[in-house]
Order: C-alpha cells, then sequence, then structure tokens
C-alpha cells in the first residue's frame, strides 16, 4: 500500500501539487488521471523519489520514504517496477538481455537462476520465443510487453506504470491492460498509472485519482465514475457526445434499467 499525506510540490513561485491525499492499495490498479498540466506526472515523480516534496509524505507500507536514510531508501527502490511511456529498452540488447538487466544490476545470482527468471516472466507476458530478438524487430505492443516483464522480473512490491497504452491501437492497449490488471492481482502488487487512456480507466480502475490544477479533485472506482456528478472530471471523460450517450448507456445498465428492445440479443 502507498499513502499519500498532504503532498504539495511547487517550482519557483508556481504550485504544482497542492495538498494532495490519497490511498492507493495492493492487488488493485490505481489509476492517476487528469489534463496536461493537472500534476498528475509530477505526483507520481514524487511518490517514486524522482521529486522530493515540499510538503506532506509518501508511505510505503507506513514508512516515509522521504524521512529514511539512503540505505533504506535503496531497499524500498528495489521494490518498485517501472514501465516507462516509451518502453525505454536498450536497442543494442536481446529482449533476453534488456529483461536479466534490473538481475545483473540488483542480484548476485547465477546466470541460469537469472536466465531461468527472465524465461518465467517472458512466459508470462506471452513473449515465450522472443529472447533474442531485439528491440527494432518487435512491435509496439511486443515493446511493452517486454518492458512490463522487465519491470516485474525483480518481484516488486510496487509497479508504477507512466501512459502505458502510449501510441498502442486500441485492440494492443486492451491486451496491455489486461496483463497489467492479472499481473497486479497475481502478485498482490500495488500498481499506479499514470493515463488518459479513457478504455483503462474503465476496464481497470479500481481506484481513480482525478487531478486538476494541482488539486485532487475527485476520487472512486470505475464503478462510481459514471454517477459522478463533478462537471470537470465529467467533461474531461465525457467530452464527445458519443462518450456521453455511452456514460448514459452504462448507467443505465448499470442500475438494470436498460431497456430490452436496446440489450445486445445473443446471436442465433
Amino acid at each position: 500500500m502507498i499513502e499519500l499525506k498532504n503532498i504539495q510540490k511547487s517550482f519557483g513561485d508556481k504550485p504544482v501539487i497542492k495538498d494532495v491525499s490519497a490511498t492507493m492499495k495492493a492487488g488493485q490498479c490505481n489509476l492517476i488521471i487528469g489534463s496536461s498540466g493537472s500534476g498528475k506526472t509530477v505526483l507520481m515523480k514524487c511518490m517514486v523519489g524522482l521529486f522530493e516534496p515540499d510538503g506532506g509524505q509518501v508511505l510505503y507500507d507506513g514508512k516515509d520514504f522521504f524521512s529514511l536514510n539512503l540505505d533504506e531508501k535503496k531497499e524500498i527502490r528495489k521494490e518498485i517496477g517501472m514501465l516507462f511511456q516509451g518502453s525505454a529498452l536498450f536497442d543494442s540488447q536481446t529482449v533476453q538481455q534488456n529483461v536479466m538487466f534490473p538481475l545483473d544490476m540488483f542480484t548476485n545470482d547465477s546466470h541460469a537462476t537469472k536466465l531461468k527468471r527472465a524465461n518465467e516472466v517472458l512466459d508470462r507476458v506471452n513473449l515465450k520465443d522472443a529472447n533474442k530478438k531485439f528491440p527494432a524487430e518487435l512491435s509496439g505492443g511486443m515493446k511493452k510487453r517486454v518492458a512490463l516483464a522487465r519491470a516485474i522480473v525483480l518481484n516488486p512490491k510496487y509497479l508504477f506504470c507512466d501512459e502505458p497504452n502510449s501510441g498502442l491501437d486500441p485492440l494492443t492497449s486492451m491486451v496491455i491492460d489486461k496483463l497489467i490488471q492479472e499481473i497486479t492481482k497475481e502478485y498482490n502488487i500495488t500498481t499506479v498509472v499514470n493515463t488518459h487512456d479513457m478504455n483503462s480507466l474503465m476496464e481497470i480502475g479500481d481506484y481513480i485519482l482525478y487531478m486538476h490544477q494541482g488539486n485532487k479533485e475527485w476520487e472512486g472506482s470505475n464503478k462510481e465514475i459514471i454517477f459522478s456528478k463533478n462537471e470537470r472530471l465529467n467533461e474531461f471523460i465525457f467530452a464527445s457526445e458519443f462518450l456521453k450517450d455511452a456514460k448514459e448507456m452504462r448507467m443505465l445498465e448499470e442500475t438494470g434499467k436498460l431497456p430490452d428492445e436496446i440489450r445486445e440479443k445473443p446471436a442465433e
């Protein structure tokens, strides 16, 4: 579990994060959403320690990260996996070498042990036979899966995903979402996803934190967001008439009021 308590962050005289508190639990996908400039990326960087907040606390299972000494911070960082927006694979290394990189950096395991673990996670993301390929030979979706395999190879307790569906087609995005969701629940990881993908929001948003101009504007689940009365949130998510109609349909479906004549009928 990760707890944010009254996080504040400014750059110069410009406040970017304004007294934000939230609780992100293990075994669920915790999404941070908001328009460009809302502060969501800065908030995530505060969470992983790239920025130090001007005020407040970031608690990893009760431990205040920024009050720990250097060695204690390193121990927590070893428990963090990161899926970067652009995958951040090493072009000159094979898939196998990319996935083994954290093991080479942070463990003293034998090559055989590291190779076994790399194969396990590649198999878990459905890339069993891609070991010897280079990133240039992979599709965008395959690169994301390699990056996800690398992010979980050290069995992290916490997983951060920065725009995991950026640049992917809708079908591939759904595959990545499903993998993140399955891995989160399977290994009881506290997963934090920074996203603007509305499909991710509705499909895997166990907890959603909506940021607006540095403030926590709304929080809740993907079930609750349908019934939100927050005007800014609704304008952000359901901007088009199509999405507004989709929201109306989802509300009717959730409340059991969807007319029978417009329900999808099973194929005969």
